[in-house]
């Protein structure tokens, strides 16, 4: 495995109590510069924030936060996230509309309850949002797109077969990664915005990998919104 390739077992972040600072919930995904070329499942990539919700078997949905940060799912708790994060503030209750109960019940049905703990991780955007920046009236968004069972972030495949009934991202493609596939992302070819996310590997949480490809479009809109510095928000 090149040496960029992201390693999905999780029991070496930190995680501390509610409200807190947490070294990273979501591990940075490489680009594809060296990138192994082997089968995996490409999603569409969107322009928003990443943000993770936790459940527990005895409490639900307890606990929300960025990568970096951490908040109880409750009235204090969202308070205390909206005055951190401006711009975010419609994400707690889209999340309690959308997708609290859905996936609880996918939980039960698909997943029998058998696990102590289960984090999610949604895309927050809306019509306009880029590079992490919202339009406060643009109608918003949440996209589930990973779930983190035992410490391991599940394959793609059962991604898709346990939750393709919730707002998962569009799959834009199956097969193995080639020369001609990166660039046909890069030129536009598939329809995306920014890009897409590619993930593979097999069932064993250590040899899974991901990478990232975004589009010329998306690279020129960077450069013309933030000059010298748009290679700050490019892979």
């Amino acid at each position: 495995m090149p040496p960029q390739a992201v390693i999905y077992n999780t029991s070496d972040l930190q995680f501390f109590h509610p409200m807190a600072r947490v070294q990273l919930v979501y591990p940075k995904i490489p680009d594809s510069k060296n990138c192994p070329w082997e089968h995996c499942i490409a999603f569409e990539k969107y322009d928003g924030t990443n943000l993770h919700w936790v459940w527990e078997s005895e409490l639900g949905w307890y606990a929300f936060g960025t990568r970096r940060d951490r908040f109880d799912l409750d009235d204090m708790g969202i308070a205390q996230f909206n005055k951190a994060h401006p711009g975010l503030e419609e994400a707690p209750e889209i999340f309690n509309r959308d997708f609290a109960a859905s996936l609880e019940r996918v939980f039960q049905e698909k997943l029998n309850c058998q696990y102590t703990e289960i984090t999610v991780f949604t895309e927050f955007l809306g019509t306009n949002s880029f590079a992490g920046m919202h339009r406060r009236d643009d109608p918003k968004q949440l996209i589930l797109f990973d779930v983190q069972i035992d410490k391991y972030i599940i394959t793609p495949e059962q991604f898709i077969q346990y939750f393709s009934q919730l707002h998962i991202p569009r799959v834009v493609s199956r097969g193995k990664i080639t020369g001609q596939f990166i660039d046909d992302v890069r030129q536009g070819k598939y329809g995306v915005a920014e890009g897409v996310i590619c993930k593979g590997g097999g069932s064993n949480g250590n040899n899974r990998w991901m990478v990232k490809i975004k589009t010329y479009a998306y690279m020129n809109k960077l450069q013309q919104a933030f000059k010298d510095d748009w290679k700050t928000y490019w892979e």
